[in-house]
């Protein structure tokens, strides 16, 4: 059988870059990516994108939505790492631990929409507990995130790492207007019935998330401790490769989270905090924003579906 043809459209972002990285040397597929004198030229693009397998989009919103507009191949499957179809029907959400049917539908999907890197914490945490009946749907979300400032694109590394530029601010709160576009997602996919509202920033560090959720004991159903919220979360991701969920006696012993403890990783860790007295719960997620919350995932999907064309 021929090795599966892969193209990465716009393979020069820090996402691309990164999964042509993870893909380097794999011998179960073919690698395609374009000269740099043909990667604005829509007529080659179309071409390449409609003479590959699998297609994984690594561009800007619209310009993804115009890539999938070309394919008249039926035969290709994407795998859109934008935010252009992460609500769009007829896409597959790339989470593979969402629940337990969802790997199997994107192995077989055509088309698959990477989760944004914040979505990607915010989902994990609060899906599992919202679909369990432990947190409301409407229940008044805060989701707070801290990212290193490769989140902001090629831009933003370059700025930061500048040889001769000022140094990047230490840390900077953005999404003020309370619209950032990631907001839809995570409403969708962790079954909420109300807008959370989405705090992120970025700090002076290359990569890595630390995403929190604070939660009041008194506005969750009866009987929903921090120990049933941990136990939900645990029985949920059993055996899950990818994603930890830290034992409460661990999580006791923590007194800080370093958003970078899983860099260069494909890993998630899930943990759950509180204070009894004070009935306030803290849950916390952990990962790298260009792994698990980005090119990590779209390999991790990329395999599935390899995987089902064995």
């Amino acid at each position: 059988m021929t090795q599966p043809l892969v193209f990465i459209d716009g393979d020069q972002g820090t996402t691309g870059l990164q999964i042509h990285e993870r893909l380097h040397g794999r011998t179960d597929l073919r690698l395609l990516t374009l000269p740099e004198a043909e990667r604005k030229d829509p007529q080659r693009r179309a071409q390449a994108i409609n003479g590959c397998d699998i297609a994984i989009l690594c561009l800007p919103d619209e310009p993804a939505r115009q890539a999938a507009a070309s394919i008249v191949n039926p035969a290709v499957r994407v795998i859109d790492a934008s935010s252009a179809h992460r609500t769009a029907p007829g896409w597959v959400y790339g989470f593979p631990e969402m629940n337990a049917e969802q790997a199997g539908l994107i192995a077989q999907a055509r088309r698959v929409s990477n989760p944004g890197c914040y979505p990607t914490g915010a989902v994990a945490l609060l899906g599992p507990l919202v679909r369990a009946g432990l947190v409301p749907a409407d229940y008044p979300l805060v989701v707070h995130a801290v990212s290193g400032y490769s989140g902001g694109g090629r831009a933003a590394v370059d700025a930061y790492e500048a040889a001769d530029g000022a140094p990047g601010p230490a840390f900077q709160l953005y999404g003020l207007g309370l619209a950032h576009k990631h907001t839809p997602e995570i409403e969708r996919h962790a079954g909420l019935t109300q807008r959370p509202v989405f705090v992120p920033a970025y700090g002076a560090y290359r990569q890595g998330i630390v995403l929190s959720v604070p939660l009041q004991l008194r506005l969750l159903p009866a009987g929903v401790d921090m120990e049933r919220l941990h136990a939900c979360l645990q029985q949920h991701y059993e055996g899950a490769r990818h994603v930890q969920v830290v034992a409460p006696q661990d999580a006791a012993a923590h007194t800080h989270l370093d958003p970078q403890a899983l860099y260069g990783t494909n890993d998630l860790r899930l943990a759950v905090y509180g204070n009894a007295q004070h009935g306030q719960v803290l849950l916390t997620a952990v990962f790298d924003n260009l792994g698990k919350g980005a090119s990590g995932a779209a390999v991790q999907n990329l395999d599935l579906m390899l995987a089902a064309m064995r």
